[in-house]
């Protein structure tokens, strides 16, 4: 999960694999996969670095011997 904030200024936390598109319209607009949609004050830009920083954190292989 990655977390965003709505135009109230509220923290939220949103499934990556669930967002189909994002436009700027000045505000971020997130289009989930199930047509609903979100605005966010994150850029665009911003969005992709979070998604792309949770997508290498969870690809990290596991150290069992730390846990």
């Amino acid at each position: 999960m990655i977390p965003v904030t709505s135009l109230s200024k509220k923290q939220f936390y949103l499934n990556p694999d669930l967002i189909y598109r994002l436009e700027e319209t000045p505000d971020t607009m997130v289009t989930l996969v199930d047509g609903k949609t979100l605005l966010v004050i994150e850029t665009a830009d911003e969005v992709i670095q979070r998604i792309i920083e949770y997508r290498q954190k969870i690809q990290q292989p596991i150290n069992l011997k730390e846990a």
